[in-house]
């Protein structure tokens, strides 16, 4: 009886009850194979015109013809020269030609003569500052000024001079001090090394 088919709902005939819940199963089974989602996850269409692009393609085309052509004409060209040497040469007998040069030539003549006018005219005119009278009016204002002074000119600058000297002459004494006084203080440790290498010896020998 443990093996035998349990229903969930009681029923009069548990094996037509087994063959029963068996088609519901299968066919509830296809059901759910069969259904459509509700969310579309498909891949979205491809439309042609977005990956082949027809106007660029165009364009491209219309540009390689036309470097094909140039091309074409370049090496047209090219052997026609190698066949026939070439119908242009580099020679230019052209001169150049002005309708105003006649003039530009007078005006600038005109120029060149009052330039030279003007440098003579510079050359030729006296100056208007007298140097020597400037000298004598300075040498007559330098006699003024020695007469109203108080002291003698040139009194600042030798006392200035003096000054410079003396403190020339006191730094160098100054140093010459320094440096005695270095000396001594090297003398003096010398003789107290001098000493102490003495007593070390006595106090060694005792």
């Amino acid at each position: 009886m443990h093996r035998a088919y349990q229903p969930i709902l009681p029923c009069g005939n548990k094996y037509l009850q087994l063959k029963w819940d068996k088609a519901k199963y299968e066919e509830h089974k296809k059901r759910i194979q069969a259904a459509k989602p509700l969310v579309d996850t498909s891949a979205p269409a491809t439309y042609g015109h977005l990956h082949l692009k027809l106007g660029k393609l165009k364009l491209e085309e219309d540009r390689l013809s036309v470097i094909e052509r140039d091309n074409r004409l370049l090496l047209e060209k090219m052997s026609c020269i190698m066949r026939t040497k070439g119908q242009i040469d580099n020679k230019n007998d052209y001169k150049a030609k002005s309708l105003n040069g006649e003039k530009r030539k007078q005006e600038l003549r005109r120029v060149n003569q009052e330039n030279r006018a003007i440098l003579d005219r510079i050359k030729k005119s006296q100056p208007q500052y007298q140097v020597q009278r400037w000298h004598e009016d300075w040498q007559r204002a330098e006699k003024y000024m020695a007469n109203v002074a108080r002291y003698p000119r040139g009194r600042c600058k030798s006392q200035s001079r003096k000054e410079e000297q003396f403190k020339n002459q006191t730094s160098k004494q100054d140093r010459k001090r320094e440096k005695q006084l270095k000396q001594e203080g090297v003398k003096s440790k010398m003789k107290e090394k001098e000493r102490d290498h003495v007593h070390h010896g006595k106090g060694k020998n005792n």
